[in-house]
């Protein structure tokens, strides 16, 4: 799994967590709905620092609780 698709996941994961709709979130985190749907059904390679700090702002949560999931733990190596 590359980085790209496990933000997908993790994001997925907080909004079924959080008992909210990935429009919901584009509200609470103030961000394009076209922006979390290219992250989400495309597993965009990347997502900035700057729109994960958005969403996690949007679900109160810190960079390093959204980071702390399994889902991280063995990523494939990304070089280009």
């Amino acid at each position: 799994m590359n980085s790209g698709d496990a933000v997908a996941k993790r994001i997925i994961s907080l909004c079924e967590q959080n008992k909210i709709t990935p429009n919901k979130l584009c509200t609470v985190a103030g961000i394009t709905q076209s922006t979390i749907n290219s992250i989400i059904n495309t597993g965009s390679n990347n997502p900035t620092v700057s729109t994960v700090k958005k969403i996690c702002d949007g679900l109160n949560i810190t960079l390093a609780d959204f980071f702390d999931d399994s889902v991280f733990t063995d990523l494939d190596q990304e070089v280009k």
